[in-house]
């Protein structure tokens, strides 16, 4: 797949059984890159009768360069690249034959959900869904913003409820419709199952609270699936 400046980008495809056309999400990696997490989203996905086709974001280098680079991006605002690479992916999706390009939905998490909100700001997108994602100051960032749907952890203390009560705030004012939960009983990353080293980094305690949790997963995936339903199937 080649991005607008001519630059390869890798993505997994995951496929639902039938021939389609089906509706399709863009399904957007955590800090850790496209792992056997998110492939285990993307065909959850697939199973709820989506194509889903997951975006290696890492693809310009090696993957602590793209990692640096893209945490660079995000400290200094200006993620235009990555949100180019996410419409790039989401134009090959809708580009299928077994696709309906005027069905497409954007979800991320972590790192991931922060790159949808401000993706589905641009046209394209029929629905977003914000996982424990950053949510700019800036509302007028948000213009345009298709239909989202967020889910945020409490214990997570960077972000966590503070983080939903802005995204609430926004697109309240913006008159977008929406679905923002906080789940009082999880921190971050609560939708994410990792095994190794990192599983074992998503255990060391620290501010963020990361852990899986499934009542709030199962819950968020039920919200998710039942508001793609409205804004995209």
């Amino acid at each position: 797949m080649r991005t607008p400046d001519g630059a390869g980008l890798r993505a997994e495809l995951f496929l639902p059984a039938g021939e389609g056309p089906h509706p399709g999400v863009v399904v957007l990696h955590e800090s850790f890159g496209l792992n056997d997490d998110i492939r285990r989203i993307a065909g959850r996905f697939a199973q709820a009768g989506y194509a889903a086709l997951a975006p290696d974001l890492y693809s310009h280098g090696t993957r602590i360069v793209c990692l640096t680079r893209v945490m660079v991006d995000m400290l200094a605002g200006g993620i235009a690249r990555e949100i180019d690479d996410i419409h790039a992916t989401r134009e090959a999706l809708a580009a299928r034959p077994d696709v309906d390009a005027r069905r497409v939905a954007v979800a991320g998490f972590c790192q991931g959900g922060g790159f949808a909100l401000v993706a589905g700001a641009q046209p394209g997108f029929s629905a977003a869904a914000v996982n424990y994602g950053v949510v700019p100051s800036d509302r007028s960032a948000l213009d345009g913003l298709c239909p989202v749907i967020g889910s945020y952890g409490a214990k997570d203390r960077v972000v966590g409820r503070k983080m939903a009560e802005r995204l609430e705030r926004h697109l309240t004012a913006l008159g977008v419709a929406h679905d923002v939960k906080t789940y009082e009983q999880a921190g971050h990353s609560f939708f994410s199952q990792v095994d190794g080293w990192q599983g074992w980094l998503a255990r060391v305690p620290t501010p963020m609270a990361v852990g899986y949790d499934e009542e709030a997963a199962e819950d968020g995936w039920r919200r998710m699936l039942a508001f793609f339903e409205e804004h995209v199937r």
